[in-house]
């Protein structure tokens, strides 16, 4: 059973849902991306869910748009967060972690080569953003074979056939798109996000992580019921900026995961 799998079974068990957040390899500088990610797990974080740098992340809004940007000019690459991660492992092996970016580095690397070495690493889970089920085969196959998860977005424009196309070539979880538009975008219609989520859940039984337009504990805890878990990107991100890094390393990281303990708090009530 993989990472994530186990994971889902032992939350569905307690009754809790899983709490997902999503940063960029190396932003604001490299050095400080493991200590995140450590930070992140003690605030409550379940599953991290790490970016890999890219020129042109189509489906992100200016926030992680920066973040990316920030990332690439300390060159960081997808050679990189795979040495984060295995850096991570180091000193945390229950913590899931998929990485999430666009297909060109990925296929840059080589489809084998990408899994051999972010097996190696302890990668649990790759989403792929721009890379269509149509065209995800290959890629599939030889995921499976390294024991990696693919997992696949859903957008409220998803339609039915398209959902089981996906669904039968996803493992580890599926990704709701909560809004249209790009993250962080628009406000949240939970009655509209009720209803997509009964649409994917009729085709598929695989956990549903819902993402996009969460910003703080509130709007967390009124998802966290609908689903298997929540992804927060945009806010963190940000909230990352706005922090005051005159402060010690440890100190600033804990004021940047403190919105994850907040969600954390917020899901479990």
């Amino acid at each position: 059973m993989s990472r994530l799998a186990a994971l889902f079974t032992s939350l569905e068990t307690a009754g809790r849902k899983a709490l997902v957040p999503y940063i960029v390899a190396g932003d604001p500088q490299p050095g400080v991306t493991v200590g995140l990610m450590h930070e992140l797990v003690r605030q409550g974080a379940d599953i991290i869910e790490l970016g890999i740098p890219f020129s042109d992340p189509m489906a992100e809004g200016p926030v992680i748009q920066l973040a990316h940007e920030r990332a690439l000019a300390h060159k960081v690459s997808l050679s990189m967060a795979i040495a984060m991660v295995a850096e991570f492992r180091q000193t945390d092996s229950k913590t899931a972690v998929v990485l999430m970016g666009y297909a060109n580095p990925i296929e840059r690397m080589g489809y084998k080569v990408f899994a051999e070495r972010a097996a190696a690493a302890g990668v649990d889970g790759l989403l792929t953003v721009d890379m269509p089920p149509e065209e995800a085969h290959e890629l599939s196959e030889i995921l499976k074979a390294a024991g990696i998860d693919n997992i696949f977005l859903l957008a409220p424009t998803t339609d039915i056939a398209r959902i089981e196309k996906i669904a039968a070539l996803a493992s580890g979880y599926l990704y709701c798109v909560a809004l249209k538009g790009v993250t962080g975008a628009g406000h949240l219609d939970i009655g509209a996000v009720t209803e997509l989520l009964a649409k994917i859940k009729a085709h598929t039984n695989l956990p549903v992580t819902v993402g996009f337009g969460i910003k703080d504990g509130a709007s967390a805890a009124a998802l966290a019921p609908l689903c298997a878990g929540v992804v927060v990107g945009s806010a963190l991100i940000e909230r990352m900026v706005n922090a005051d890094r005159s402060q010690p390393e440890g100190e600033w990281l804990q004021s940047v995961g403190a919105l994850i303990g907040e969600m954390r708090e917020a899901i479990d009530a």
